[in-house]
């Protein structure tokens, strides 16, 4: 059986926190910012939202060895 490899494009979008939740960093703050008011780009700083829990399994099974 081979080893389960790791989805290195899971790895780029999404970090565990020591408490196994999954962190992510808002959509929206790539490109085509100027058409935003401030407030809303200033909303969009920050640490990261945490992912909702029906999608945590799979993110942490794509993640392989990233998930402890």
């Amino acid at each position: 059986m081979n080893k389960m490899k790791t989805h290195k494009g899971t790895k780029k979008r999404f970090r565990l926190t020591a408490t196994g939740k999954v962190k992510h960093r808002a959509s929206g703050k790539s490109h085509r910012n100027v058409r935003m008011s401030s407030k809303r780009t200033r909303k969009l700083r920050g640490g990261g939202a945490l992912l909702d829990t029906c999608m945590v399994k799979s993110v942490t099974k794509a993640l392989g060895k990233y998930s402890y």
